[in-house]
């Protein structure tokens, strides 16, 4: 191809063969003649036709069609008597050719930089389309996230629901990265066939600090059974920069029949397919097993009624996203809380799915003293409820609350971070 391009800016001079006229012939209807070293002279008008009829004929090299430069000399400056043909006469212009691989070479060069791109960006190295891949010999998965503008609350800090959306997210690319993604949210091949689709039961979440805008996080995700029928699933959060622990994060899951909507246990089949990516570690989160109180209306301090979900809120399974959850337990937190404390931990239990025709009531209890002056709080304990508008109770939750800090600073780790 630089061939090709690098003749179009030769300069040719177009020299007629004296083979190629036969002797006593005519052109254009002028006599010609030969002087004694077989070239062919021909008059004023004769040249001036040659010279037309090579602007209509481009001439040849090495069999490549080259366009004819302009500046063609006019009749009366061109000699009786062309020059010799000479290999000197023959060359190309050097200034032409000069700029012909001038441009050859810029252009490939461009076309080099575009190949050979490299994403500077934190949140992209090492993972440049943010899809994520399995690492610790096939058992864990690893995905990079960057905190973007419309993720950070009030705060400056990226929100609870972009983390737990982050968390919800790496559960599923690990699914899909492990070959294991079935022709549903989350389910595998065997069981897409019987049915059946995961829901969680338990979850408890850790907030060492929170990531603000523009920092890049990482995040590791496993599995290891939980009982006969359950599966855990772990999470650890880091700032990809410096490898600090910013959450972690430990859930129980179990399978419910998407027909029935009722629980199942876990069939051979699939346990065939996810035994083999089961870890066995400890969760990264001690379990909280201190019981849930249920609330009531005389029993709650803040009460938020009318809670409906939006068509967004619901999953591929038709039911509300477990993230959505969250959110509502937190719209009957007293908003002294929410000025002056931010969320360090979290324990829920889902009890009930909703459904998009649902109405809810979320209902908060603040324990202790600290109801009397909430802002001026040191560490505060909620528990709330979340149930829909004819009584029956669809999650339970406990809080944990502490003064707003600049930075925190984690101190748990189960897979080393990777260098940056």
């Amino acid at each position: 191809m630089a061939a090709t391009a690098s003749t179009a800016f030769f300069s040719v001079s177009p020299v007629s063969d004296a083979s190629s006229v036969k002797p006593g012939g005519n052109v254009g209807g002028l006599p010609t003649s030969v002087d004694a070293r077989g070239i062919r002279s021909k008059s004023v008008s004769s040249r001036s036709l040659q010279v037309k009829a090579n602007a209509q004929a481009p001439a040849k090299v090495n069999g490549t069609r080259v366009g004819v430069m302009e500046g063609l000399k006019s009749d009366d400056q061109i000699s009786c008597s062309p020059p010799p043909r000479t290999f000197i006469n023959q060359l190309p212009d050097w200034s032409m050719l000069l700029a012909a691989i001038t441009t050859i070479f810029l252009a490939a060069e461009k076309q080099w930089t575009v190949v050979d791109w490299k994403p500077k960006r934190l949140d992209m190295l090492g993972d440049p389309f943010g899809l994520g891949r399995i690492v610790q010999d096939g058992l864990a998965f690893r995905q990079n996230f960057s905190i973007r503008s419309y993720e950070i609350g009030a705060d400056r800090t990226a929100s609870v629901e972009t983390l737990m959306n982050h968390l919800q997210d790496t559960a599923l690319n690990h699914v899909k990265q492990a070959g294991l993604l079935g022709d549903g949210f989350g389910s595998t091949p065997e069981m897409c066939k019987k049915n059946l689709i995961w829901v969680v039961t338990k979850m408890q979440v850790v907030f060492d600090r929170y990531p603000t805008w523009g920092d890049v996080v990482q995040v590791d995700t496993w599995v290891a059974a939980a009982g006969k029928n359950g599966m855990r699933r772990d999470w650890v959060l880091r700032d990809y920069n410096t490898g600090e622990i910013l959450t972690r994060a430990s859930s129980c899951w179990v399978m419910m029949n998407k027909q029935t909507r009722k629980l199942s246990k876990l069939p051979d089949e699939v346990r065939a397919e996810i035994g083999g990516f089961f870890v066995d570690a400890p969760p990264v989160v001690d379990e909280d097993s201190r019981k849930l109180p249920k609330l009531t209306d005389s029993s709650a301090d803040y009460i938020n009624t009318g809670l409906t979900p939006r068509w967004g809120d619901l999953d591929v399974n038709q039911h509300v996203n477990n993230v959505k959850y969250v959110d509502w337990i937190l719209e009957s937190a007293p908003e002294p809380i929410l000025e002056s404390h931010e969320l360090a931990s979290m324990t829920l239990e889902y009890r009930k799915e909703c459904t998009k025709d649902s109405v809810l009531d979320s209902l908060t209890s603040v324990l202790g003293d600290a109801p009397n002056d909430l802002a001026n709080s040191g560490q505060v304990e909620c528990q709330h409820s979340l149930r829909l508008k004819d009584g029956p109770e669809i999650m339970k939750g406990r809080t944990e609350w502490r003064p707003k800090r600049p930075q925190g600073h984690g101190s748990f780790g189960q897979f080393p971070a990777e260098s940056s």
